[in-house]
């Protein structure tokens, strides 16, 4: 069998990439398409940096290929991504920090702290170095977490400039505002404080060199996601979720802003924590307490990578009461359980890099949706 390589382009020009209106091969995003006997190999150009749609886009050159000319092809693309050059957008990086990782969640309550906690020390155990940026204003959790609820950040001199030096708990480096505040003390600020709070823990602390840096956001997608997003170049986030339809719908927000065009930062995946309840005693049992693979199928409905599931452990919560997070219980099914979610999230953030250029801070650039405006 030989490929037809006008009837190939005549098939890519049926579908688009997502928003664009125009047809791949119209577009010019189909480069060039080469036939050898049932083989075909599509050159790829992209204008976005967004994975998912790099992936959509090659999925959906796949199964028109197969559809429409040989179910029997030989598929091979190259893809290539070029963004244009932008104007001077606000925020800056951090020197010697390579990868900056957002851990969200839609909702409140599902265990996205204490999957940030122990990411971090399974990094950390793996060789990286790794550092937490509590960015929970109203709820920080990570002081707790790493049993450092008493420390607080000492000042130091670096290039002549005074600087935060960070708490450290396990091998991970933490700045966190509840080093700032009493532990009964809410903290009752509008936006723009929480943002300065926080601009303040990025830009004048010292973080030295990280290959991760962690940020635990708070639940939804509201001020201080935006503010991450516009004063640092987000590698990506992993999305956290328990698998009911009441946080799924939620998580489902929380990949939608993230994927959005105004903010355009790669998901790297989902995480499903509270999967099922598995007690101390029988540990082949396994009791789908909040329903049974939920966050696996919306990863699959999104298009985005699935990391792995957290099971229900009652060591989980004790080791975060005690402070010692539950990944470091050597031996432990939860050390296993998230060595091989932080492999996955390693691998995607590779994958990411190989592919697509750095995220630049995001420069909003309208106010819809916001009620302050045009208000009289």
């Amino acid at each position: 069998m030989k490929l037809d390589r006008k009837e190939i382009l005549k098939a890519l020009e049926t579908i688009t990439i997502a928003g664009e209106g125009k047809n791949m091969v119209e577009s010019g995003a189909i480069a060039n398409v080469v036939t050898f006997g049932d083989e075909v190999v599509v050159d790829l150009v992209l204008h976005t940096p967004a994975m998912h749609i790099k992936k959509r886009a090659e999925d959906d050159i796949k199964k028109t290929i197969l559809e429409l000319v040989s179910p029997d092809a030989k598929i091979k693309i190259n893809s290539k991504v070029e963004v244009p050059d932008k104007p001077e957008i606000k925020g800056k990086s951090i020197p010697g920090i390579k990868n900056i990782i957002g851990v969200a969640s839609g909702k409140g309550g599902v265990g996205k702290s204490t999957v940030t906690a122990n990411l971090a020390v399974s990094l950390a155990k793996m060789g990286f170095s790794v550092g937490i940026l509590d960015a929970d204003i109203y709820g920080p959790s990570m002081p707790i977490m790493f049993d450092v609820e008493s420390e607080k950040p000492i000042s130091i001199m670096v290039d002549g400039k005074s600087k935060m030096k960070p708490v450290e708990s396990y091998e991970v480096k933490i700045l966190s505002i509840g080093f700032f505040t009493a532990p009964s003390q809410a903290v009752i600020w509008r936006g723009p404080m929480a943002s300065k709070a926080l601009n303040q823990m990025i830009f004048d602390a010292d973080w030295g060199e990280l290959d991760f840096m962690l940020v635990d956001l708070p639940p939804g997608t509201g001020d201080i996601h935006l503010s991450i997003v516009q004063s640092l170049p987000i590698t990506g986030v992993v999305i956290v979720s328990t698998p009911q339809a009441v946080a799924l719908a939620d998580a489902k927000k929380g990949v939608s802003m993230f994927m959005s065009e105004a903010i355009n930062v790669p998901v790297l995946g989902i995480i499903e924590n509270m999967a099922y309840f598995t007690p101390e005693e029988l540990p082949e049992n396994k009791y789908y307490i909040f329903g049974k693979e939920g966050a696996r199928n919306l990863a699959e409905d999104l298009d985005v990578p699935f990391l792995g599931e957290v099971p229900i452990v009652q060591s989980i919560r004790e080791a975060g009461d005690y402070g010692r997070p539950a990944a470091m219980q050597t031996g432990s099914i939860i050390e296993t359980v998230f060595e091989e979610i932080t492999r996955n999230v390693v691998r995607e953030v590779v994958s990411r890099n190989e592919s697509l250029p750095a995220t630049e801070a995001v420069k909003i650039t309208t106010m819809a949706g916001c009620s302050a405006v045009n208000k009289k």
